[in-house]
């Protein structure tokens, strides 16, 4: 009589039959069991269905990302039942984005390095020599939020392409330039090249991949990120050595080249989340607007100061666009950055410390840059190698954390690469007035990179932490315009605190003030993440650690 009820069996009540099933309490009155069951249920559904959240519903907010906050204590129940199976799969595809993203990423340095040829070259003004830098970071940077929505909302392989085509062309026409304004208008098609192509990459990664893989991929993506923005110095050197300055550019489009074939090739196409015809114009206007007004502000204090009616005018045009924008976002259904992303601890605290330690590090390279040249007097070559070391540090740091992630809490590795990085800076800020390479410069950019490189990797899987496929977009736009702006910011602050960059006397005396800012702000850094990030497992991206 197997699958019947005997009927002469005693009759269960409704009570008894959800108690034996575990839906009700132990009173039969609901003590969490059936409404939990019910709720989580309604949960995963709308994950599932609303993707980038219906009308009335924040889908970032239920379920999945609500693990993000450890105050959560229902969290990790809520979004177990979601935990995707782990299917290995091949690297191929992490190899092609990575390509892409180093390109992108040596780009900023590399022309830094090259920018004293290209301005002889091309008989360039004092403005043209900030908006050939500038014009690259107010694009890639005011772009870069709505680049990751795109990401969400079209087909990812095709954004992709989209994106490096027009890298690709853009440094081709920028190695073709015979003018100053070419150079910029080319520089800025660059930075939109890249606001498109960095959230369609690590979206494709963070699709392709899941647990342990996806946090090994992110843990690369960091290590790329950090170890490019040291790297490109010395390429820089050599490239404009060996083959003049059109070879920062130029070599951008063979490598564009075979990442786009690889891609058509390893990454499957129709990978969209959502529908173009959803986009928050209204949103995506305001927040573009705004983004590019702020950076516009930053980069124009190198100039400009910080009190010059252009910088006030700029921040106040930028206050009232992103002010907007903010508005527009509680009121719209589907809005460009749902409300509720702003909830989502471990993005938020990991994109601050993102845009915090970028400032910091790019800031620190482009006054080291200038140190080493015009108070030690190496060649652009010679400068490039001398930054070899601080990459190689960078690049250890960042491997031994990916083998410590299974171990050591993201939270933790920011901790400590903060406080590692912070005594690096305070070795530098202890410079005499007669440095040395060797004896001064060098130990402060060793530790200084055992530190930076354990960052990345721990920001990296932070941030994108349990975020779902249908917002990895998005989520990684976010964290890359933390990059841009704290890089513009940490640049324009770092320079103003220097003073008098131009002569010997003046770098020597700025070089201890700057690093002795830096390394305070690491430690207020620390503490900031000690505090605000929250605690979670690097290869269990869903669920936070108790």
């Amino acid at each position: 009589m197997c699958g019947r009820r005997d009927p002469t069996g005693p009759r269960l009540t409704s009570s008894e039959s959800l108690r034996m099933a575990g839906l009700t309490g132990k009173n039969g009155a609901g003590s969490g069991g059936f409404w939990q069951f019910y709720r989580r249920g309604r949960r995963s559904r709308t994950a599932r269905v609303d993707g980038v959240g219906q009308p009335g519903r924040d889908s970032i907010a239920e379920g999945v990302l609500m693990s993000h906050d450890t105050s959560t204590a229902a969290a990790p129940a809520a979004v177990q039942h979601d935990a995707e199976p782990e299917v290995r799969r091949p690297w191929t595809i992490l190899g092609v984005m990575l390509m892409a993203q180093f390109m992108v990423i040596l780009d900023v340095s590399v022309v830094n390095v090259a920018l004293p040829s290209i301005g002889k070259a091309l008989d360039f003004t004092s403005a043209d020599y900030q908006w050939t830098v500038s014009a690259y970071v107010l694009l890639s940077g005011g772009l870069l939020l709505f680049g990751g929505r795109l990401s969400d909302l079209l087909d990812r392989r095709a954004k992709f392409l989209i994106g490096l085509s027009l890298f690709a062309t853009a440094s081709l026409v920028s190695a073709m330039a015979s003018s100053a304004t070419m150079m910029v208008v080319s520089r800025g098609a660059q930075g939109a090249g890249a606001a498109l192509l960095t959230p369609a990459a690590m979206s494709i990664i963070m699709t392709a991949y899941s647990g342990r893989q996806r946090a090994t991929a992110l843990a690369v993506w960091g290590t790329i990120s950090s170890m490019g923005i040291a790297a490109g110095v010395l390429f820089g050197g050599i490239l404009t050595t060996a083959l003049g300055w059109q070879a920062v550019f130029f070599i951008n489009v063979p490598i564009g080249v075979v990442a786009a074939t690889l891609a058509v090739r390893t990454v499957a196409s129709g990978q969209r989340t959502g529908d173009l015809r959803r986009l928050d114009l209204p949103g995506a206007l305001t927040a573009v607007t705004g983004l590019l007004a702020l950076v516009f502000a930053i980069e124009g204090t190198r100039s400009e100061g910080w009190a010059s009616p252009q910088t006030l005018g700029a921040f106040g045009v930028a206050v009232v666009f992103l002010g907007a924008f903010a508005a527009i976002e509680h009121r719209v259904p589907a809005a460009l950055v749902p409300p509720a992303t702003w909830r989502i601890r471990s993005l938020l605290s990991a994109s601050t410390v993102m845009a915090v330690i970028t400032g910091g590090v790019v800031g620190a390279i482009f006054l080291s840059s200038l140190f080493l040249q015009t108070v030690l007097g190496s060649s652009a070559i010679v400068t490039g190698l001398q930054f070899l070391p601080l990459a190689a540090a960078i690049t250890v740091g960042a491997t031994l954390a990916s083998k410590l992630l299974g171990r050591v809490t993201p939270k933790v590795m920011m901790v400590l690469g903060l406080l590692v990085v912070a005594a690096g800076a305070a070795m530098l800020a202890g410079m005499d007035s007669d440095p040395g390479y060797a004896a001064d410069v060098l130990p402060g950019f060793l530790v200084i990179g055992f530190g930076v490189g354990p960052m990345f990797v721990a920001i990296s899987v932070a941030a994108m932490a349990g975020i779902p496929h249908e917002q990895s977009g998005l989520a990684s736009g976010l964290m890359m315009t933390g990059h841009e702006v704290g890089a513009a910011l940490g640049v324009a602050t770092l320079t103003a605190i220097a003073g008098d960059l131009t002569t010997r006397a003046g770098l020597v005396d700025a070089y201890p003030r700057v690093f002795t800012v830096v390394a305070v702000a690491m430690v207020a850094l620390a503490v900031f993440a000690a505090v605000a990030v929250p605690r979670q497992r690097a290869f269990d991206s869903h669920e936070p650690v108790p």
